[in-house]
């Protein structure tokens, strides 16, 4: 069975490792923006940790500094 790849830009939840090439931002300064309770991008799965792409662009936007 093969598997088909989904492009980056149309997933709606990407790994820390996705989300770091997607934005430009490291996967450090994502997983320590994410460990907040109040982040508005992150989406727990367990104990795994996945982020909301448009969110995460709506937040982008709207920051000044990260």
């Amino acid at each position: 069975m093969e598997r088909k790849m989904v492009p980056v830009w149309e997933k709606s939840n990407l790994t820390l490792e996705e989300a770091a090439a997607y934005s430009g931002i490291g996967i450090n300064k994502l997983r320590k923006m994410s460990d907040d309770q109040r982040c508005p991008f992150v989406l727990w799965n367990g104990t795994r940790r996945l982020i909301k792409r448009r969110k995460l662009d709506e937040y982008i936007e709207k920051a000044y500094s990260i």
